[in-house]
């Protein structure tokens, strides 16, 4: 049976990140930026704390993509993100997307906010459904 998509439909997902959310973050990534895992240099960066990387962030929105909204299956294509505030280990951010329009593809709107419900992140994803799972043109 096909799942049927419309314009506003919507997908979340939470996580309080942790330091070993980072820290192996920066050993699957390679990103060791000590902003990121070095809580003396951080304390004393602009930011005052170590923040989460923000290709973190948009794994979460990944997360989403395949297993929420549209959900498995689900081809990421693109992904623009403009980070609006840092985020911080010990933070709780959801991860809100939702669809604004279809055609061949899903655009989908992408947010996240933290804990105090600020937004943290704000960008654009398009999607390929998942096979099967199709609105109009099913090509690429």
């Amino acid at each position: 049976m096909c799942k049927k998509f419309s314009v506003g439909d919507s997908g979340s997902f939470s996580k309080t990140i942790s330091e070993t959310d980072v820290y192996q973050f920066a050993e699957i990534s390679g990103d060791f930026n000590p902003v990121h895992v070095d809580r003396s240099y951080a304390e004393k960066s602009v930011f005052a704390g170590q923040i989460v990387h923000g290709a973190l962030l948009n794994s979460l929105i990944s997360t989403v993509l395949g297993m929420y909204m549209p959900g498995p299956g689900t081809i990421y294509l693109s992904q623009e993100s403009r980070f609006v505030k840092p985020v911080y280990i010990g933070d709780t951010v959801t991860v809100i997307v939702a669809i604004e329009s279809m055609d061949s593809h899903a655009v989908l709107k992408t947010e996240i906010f933290n804990q105090k419900k600020e937004c943290v992140l704000t960008g654009t994803a398009r999607v390929k459904l998942p096979a099967g799972e199709t609105w109009g043109d099913s090509r690429w």
